[in-house]
Order: structure tokens, then sequence, then C-alpha cells
């Protein structure tokens, strides 16, 4: 599903975002990404939606080669991964409902299959029953459930989530954490990328720690090992 041989990430004059990162994450999985400020955590993400390109090695996404991608095919691969954020970056004046549609009408859905698709993925994130408010009017952990609705709305293969309870309470945090699982049981491939270590110690799942831009280990069942 995700596939990392070699990368490397060097900015400008001479700083290493990434340093010869070898890894892969298999279909279904649900995967955390952790790591000290500084480590490479944002700069994968980046990479892994071409938000950056690498400067050594080769990225796969689902078999498909993304080192070198165009510009005009990034919007194509951002349909198949999800993106959530830990800034909401909710259009105010924009209601729930559309808040979410919008992503559909950019990409230019028929307005029959957003007013199909839209109820469906209000309903998977518990606010079916909210699509007419606006983001003033509901919690933080309510606006990120608004986010996370809208990176499913193309129903993709892999949600990539960074840092989603960066600005939640500890109850927000773990309602968002069991949405994101209950998105992982339907197959969907989860990134989870993290500071928070009750978050994931919780989980039990695979961990991946990344140190100075590289891979500090790769648990499969793991623990925030960071002191």
């Amino acid at each position: 599903m995700i596939k990392l041989t070699r990368v490397s990430k060097t900015y400008p004059p001479d700083v290493h975002g990434l340093k010869d990162i070898t890894l892969e994450i298999l279909p279904g999985e649900f995967v955390s990404i952790v790591g000290q400020s500084g480590a490479g955590k944002t700069t994968l993400a980046k990479l892994l939606i071409a938000q950056e390109r690498p400067t050594r090695g080769t990225i796969e996404i689902g078999g498909w080669d993304i080192t070198n991608i165009r510009s005009r095919e990034v919007p194509v691969l951002r349909r198949q991964i999800g993106v959530v954020f830990q800034d909401f970056k909710l259009l105010p004046k924009k209601t729930v409902f559309e808040n979410v549609s919008f992503a559909l009408e950019v990409a230019g859905e028929p307005t029959k299959r957003i007013n199909d698709i839209v109820p469906q993925v209000l309903r998977i994130v518990g606010l079916e029953e909210k699509g007419f408010r606006y983001p003033r009017q509901l919690s933080g952990g309510e606006q990120q459930r608004v986010v996370i609705a809208r990176s499913l709305v193309h129903r993709p293969k892999i949600l990539l989530a960074d840092e989603p309870t960066g600005n939640l309470d500890t109850l927000n945090a773990r309602d968002i954490i069991d949405l994101l699982q209950k998105i992982n049981a339907f197959g969907t491939t989860v990134v989870l990328v993290t500071h928070n270590r009750e978050v994931v110690n919780a989980l039990r799942k695979r961990v991946i720690t990344l140190a100075d831009g590289r891979v500090a280990s790769d648990q499969a069942h793991g623990k925030y090992l960071i002191s």
C-alpha cells in the first residue's frame, strides 16, 4: 500500500528531514508514526501526499510510483489519501454539510452524487443531525469529525491523520481515535502521526519511531518509547 525505499529529503542549505528511510505499510494496517520535534514526522507526511518531493529514493502508493509525480496528477493522488490535520481548516461561512460537500464540488461531482455521499459520511462520524450547523456552533471534537468526514468523501484507501488530537482534550481525543479505529475496521489504511503518548500506548498497534530523520524502531504492537 505504502512503500518507501531509501528515501531521503534534504532542505537547503543542508538540513536533513529524512535520511535513507525504508519502510512498508500494508493495506488495512493502523500505524502510528511518532518522534520528537524535528524527527521527520511532518516531512514524511508531506512526502506521502506529494506536498514535497524526495531528494533521493522512491515512494509508492498503491503500486503507483509517486517519486516524480506531475503536478496535474497530485489531485488524483489526494483523492486516494484522505488527510486530517490538527488545524481544522473549516470554512466558517459554510455549514457542516457545505464544508463536506465542497471537496466533492471542487472535484466536479454532480449534485445528486454529492447529496448521496455527504449524509453517508456524516453518519459515519456521528454528525448526521448537525449538517446545517456552522463550525462556530460545534465543539472542537465535532469540528474534527467534520474534517474526518470531508477526508472520507472520495472513499480513500489511506487516511493520513497528522496530529488530529493536538487541539483536543483527553475525552475528545479518545473519541477521535475511536473513530479512526472504526474507519480502519472498514478496511481503510490509517497512518497516525502523533506525539500523544496516551493515544499510542492505548492503541497497541504498530508504532514506527523516527529519530534524527531515521527509523529508530518499528514495533508490531508497540508503545511510545520516547522519553
